[in-house]
């Protein structure tokens, strides 16, 4: 469930009347920003960049790069995207990064519906003038190419019917994989890249069965081998996105320091999906409401537009 508050009736016009005014004279009104992006849905975003544009004749986006700056500029920046157009820049940028870690591939390919997916690509194929597929498979080699190429390539099936007998069958093949540590198995990989979600957890399920545990926890922990990380993130996206994020979200607050790109993006991209039910997790795991580690992790204008995304009055 989401944690965003929108109106179903509002006034683009009035909208887009409001940013123009908090973006002109001395200084910038950040309040009025968040009062009117923060509760608005993608579609009444939407609306707001081109009804601006229309009537002031600039780019919404790119004046309020130029108006706001650090870790607020960049939440607001990527709240005001298209959520496909978001996924694609946040791709866009972890390829870009020096290092081998590749979450946020893993993250998109593992947690989005086969037509989310399919929108990603094309908007990355529309702002970058290359395929999605293409980038992964220039800044990855060996094992970790062959899973994240075959992941961001996936188109499953999203229905619910599942088959037993090949979920038995293949939850004997990814532990026979694991047991010879052949975790760059061709089945791994291809099992993991084309069946549908229900029938990942029901061969999941009866990996469980067979073994006695999960199959993340015969997975190596703390591997400094890539790909087994990447491995293992696949896994824990595609079996619980929900556990998977309030994971990342208590990562990024937990110990010294805040991992504000991590904060950002997990509270940005659930928003409008499920993140009433991680701040649930999150409270029930950590003792403490998301929303008051936020507040006292963070400060400021960005602080007041993550609690506003997490469904808070500032």
């Amino acid at each position: 469930m989401a944690t965003v508050s929108a109106p179903k009736q509002v006034s683009v016009k009035e909208d887009a009347e409001a940013l123009r005014k908090a973006c002109q004279g001395w200084g910038t009104d950040e309040k009025a920003i968040i009062a009117v992006l923060g509760h608005r849905n993608a579609a009444q975003r939407r609306q707001i960049r081109h009804v601006y544009e229309e009537i002031y004749q600039e780019d919404l986006i790119k004046r309020l790069e130029s108006e706001l700056s650090g870790h607020f500029e960049k939440a607001v920046y990527r709240w005001i995207l298209d959520p496909p157009d978001r996924d694609a820049v946040l791709a866009n940028v972890e390829l870009k990064k020096s290092g081998n870690k590749h979450h946020v591939i893993v993250e998109i390919s593992c947690t989005k519906n086969p037509e989310e997916l399919l929108a990603i690509r094309r908007a990355y194929h529309a702002r970058y003038k290359r395929s999605l597929e293409e980038e992964v498979a220039y800044h990855t080699k060996g094992d970790t190419r062959r899973l994240l190429v075959a992941l961001v390539s996936a188109f499953r099936y999203y229905g619910e019917e599942i088959n037993t007998t090949l979920a038995k069958s293949e939850a004997k093949k990814l532990h026979e994989a694991i047991k010879d540590k052949k975790f760059g198995n061709e089945d791994v990989i291809r099992i993991l890249s084309t069946r549908s979600i229900a029938q990942l957890l029901a061969t999941f399920n009866c990996y469980r069965e067979q073994e006695g545990t999960s199959i993340t926890k015969n997975l190596p922990k703390d591997s400094s081998d890539e790909y087994i990380a990447m491995l293992r993130m696949a896994v824990r996206c595609l079996k619980d996105p929900k556990k998977y994020f309030e994971k990342v979200l208590r990562r990024s607050i937990e110990g010294i320091g805040t991992d504000e790109d991590a904060l950002t993006r997990v509270i940005v991209t659930r928003a409008e999906k499920d993140l009433k039910e991680i701040k649930e997790l999150y409270h029930k795991r950590n003792n403490v409401p998301l929303d008051k580690a936020v507040d006292k992790e963070t400060s400021g204008d960005y602080k007041d537009m993550l609690l506003t995304l997490l469904g808070n009055e500032v």
